[in-house]
């Protein structure tokens, strides 16, 4: 990963050489989306994975927080819906939206309906974090986070989850390998085009 990213936990996934930090660079920058996956459970998966948009981080920011847009970014999410929205807001922190999320993903000969109940805060123009309330998850918590690079933005985000169904981690942690690439930057396509 890239030297200016951070996880939730804030870890620091530098690379030990400038060398690698100026191909990492390099790969964002010519569209790659970089990808790290671990074990999070025995039957869960976390993942981080970071790309770069050639929009400015205020107009990203306005598309990111379209939530019923969200059904355009990733494939498998069917429903993406705001069910209330808090109207606390300190130091630019939005307190209290609830989502909902519906999906539909085919792995290993089964096809899995899963929804989930978020709770949502805000830092504007910064941070999203999504965490579980109730759903088809034992846990689900995810961060979202942007920052100006050169005439663009970074987009971070890092998501640890552990489904419902036993399924071992290791093929989770494959099918997101696989997945989130093709996921991120369809979401880069739709967020680039309405800027």
């Amino acid at each position: 990963m890239v030297a200016f990213t951070s996880s939730t936990a804030n870890r620091d996934y530098s690379p030990a050489s400038s060398l690698h930090v100026d191909q990492c660079v390099a790969n964002l920058l010519n569209g790659d989306v970089i990808v790290d996956t671990k074990a999070h459970t025995a039957w869960g998966a976390a993942v981080t994975a970071q790309m770069y948009l050639p929009a400015r981080r205020e107009r990203v920011w306005q598309q990111l927080i379209d939530y019923p847009r969200w059904v355009q970014y990733f494939p498998d999410v069917t429903q993406s819906q705001v069910l209330s929205t808090g109207n606390i807001t300190t130091q630019g922190t939005t307190c209290g939206k609830r989502l909902y999320q519906a999906a539909s993903k085919s792995f290993l000969f089964i096809t899995a309906q899963v929804e989930i109940y978020l709770h949502v805060v805000e830092m504007k123009g910064q941070q999203i974090q999504f965490d579980l309330e109730s759903g088809s998850f034992t846990d689900f918590s995810a961060n979202l986070k942007l920052k100006d690079y050169q005439d663009g933005t970074v987009l971070t985000y890092y998501v640890q989850a552990t489904p419902g169904l036993p399924i071992p981690s290791v093929f989770i942690q494959q099918a997101i390998h696989l997945d989130l690439p093709s996921n991120m930057r369809k979401m880069r396509q739709v967020i680039c085009d309405q800027v």
